[in-house]
């Protein structure tokens, strides 16, 4: 498959050669996507086990979170400084963390530094220590984190319409943890996730960079090829957003307002999705252009901003959106909101906004795999929605050919029936 758009130079190189993402399977059944690119001796793997928060108990919120956070803490005979001195020592980028779907981990490394970088995260999956000195370190960065979420209007309205969505699903809780939950997750509770989370039955991993790839499966088995065979964890189940609406106010003395909104949105896989992202990209995720940006900010200084956009997770859909104003505008702006949501279900967009909708999301998209890691990023997300490994090359006729009737029909999908639920919170007047 080539990563060359079309009347475009390559995206993973300045040359105008393309280059393939392989399809590489390691000797012990390890399987990752490949691009080749020795333009710059650098390597860029990211990799990801499905599951994530969504599996923490519903008294255990957050440990996920600092589970991965602790994985290059300190791993086989490294504690947590020396391992960190490693890496520094190397010139090694490792990190992890987790959402709501996924464990996730990202290694960038000099190719002269490849079997150093490889060993490290080796031992960082295999053998993490879990020491009690770094996990009270990290559930103390947590906690700190956590009081400054408390009087942030943002992180409040964020975590609520997550709460409301989704009420006793898992995708309700947060990510994070609470000041309740973070305290009570001990040193084993945390270690136990691993062999629940890192399995091979749940892997998926892209690599990008000056590595080839027989290189790549043998280090593939080195790293992974320890783990359980089969993951144990059941699908998170199935679930739609709340589509009632609804309004929440959360109290915080603040002089602005920070507002929330979402409606049930769609599954990656549905076949409207690839027209709710022109839909999107019209109403308020095309920055400058869209227009929500229009009425809300340039026509009436409402805000300095205001934005939608689709949330993708592997057991529902969202979209989303937001913006903070002046307290005694707030009623004004959701107002102004609702009315442009409504004018663009009913009526749609003209071919004109269309078109140059398509035109943008169609220019732009190169500009997501100008790096090995944007190309490495992109590309374990597309393994993990299943969209095939031609996706790519698929990807901007999908665009191209969203009608006007298909705009229509998921506004009206989007919009129709579902109601907004709203989270405001600060001190909003009129609501």
């Amino acid at each position: 498959m080539s990563l060359v758009e079309p009347g475009s130079q390559s995206v993973t190189s300045t040359s105008a050669a393309p280059r393939a993402v392989q399809r590489v399977i390691s000797p012990g059944g390890i399987e990752a996507w490949l691009v080749e690119e020795y333009a710059v001796p650098l390597i860029a793997i990211d990799f990801a086990f499905k599951g994530g928060a969504s599996h923490d108990d519903a008294t255990q919120a957050g440990a996920s979170r600092i589970f991965a956070s602790l994985l290059d803490e300190g791993a086989g005979p490294y504690g947590s400084e020396a391992f960190q001195e490693q890496l520094a020592e190397h010139a090694i980028e490792l990190g992890f963390s987790a959402d709501r779907d996924a464990w996730r981990g990202s290694l960038k490394t000099l190719s002269r530094n490849a079997d150093r970088a490889f060993e490290l995260l080796r031992l960082a999956i295999n053998e993490p220590r879990f020491d009690e000195s770094a996990v009270e370190r990290v559930r103390q960065q947590v906690l700190a984190g956590l009081r400054h979420e408390a009087n942030d209007p943002d992180a409040l309205a964020s975590r609520s319409l997550f709460l409301k969505a989704f009420g006793d699903h898992p995708y309700a809780r947060p990510i994070k943890g609470t000041m309740e939950s973070v305290p009570t997750l001990t040193r084993d509770m945390l270690a136990g996730i691993k062999p629940k989370a890192l399995t091979r039955g749940n892997l998926i991993v892209s690599v990008v960079g000056a590595i080839d790839a027989a290189t790549l499966s043998r280090h593939l088995d080195a790293v992974f090829g320890d783990l359980p065979a089969s993951s144990i964890l059941p699908p998170t189940p199935m679930v739609t957003a709340l589509a009632t609406g609804g309004l929440e106010i959360i109290d915080v003395d603040v002089p602005q307002t920070s507002l929330r909104f979402a409606v049930p949105g769609l599954l990656r896989s549905d076949p409207d999705f690839m027209a709710a992202i022109v839909f999107n990209h019209i109403l308020g995720g095309g920055a400058f252009t869209s227009r929500l940006f229009q009425e809300v900010r340039e026509k009436r200084g409402l805000a300095y901003g205001v934005s939608t956009s689709l949330v993708t997770l592997r057991a529902t859909g969202l979209m989303v959106g937001g913006t903070a104003t002046k307290n005694e505008r707030a009623a004004e702006s959701l107002s102004v909101i609702r009315e442009e949501i409504a004018r663009l279900t009913h009526d749609g967009p003209d071919a004109d906004e269309l078109t140059k909708a398509k035109q943008y999301l169609i220019g732009s998209y190169p500009l997501q795999f100008d790096s090995s890691g944007k190309i490495a990023r992109q590309l374990l997300q597309i393994a993990i929605d299943d969209l095939g490994i031609d996706y790519i090359d698929r990807r901007n006729s999908l665009i191209e050919a969203v009608t006007l009737a298909d705009i229509k029909r998921v506004g009206e999908r989007l919009f129709g029936t579902n109601q907004l639920l709203v989270i405001a919170a600060g001190r909003p007047e009129g609501l």
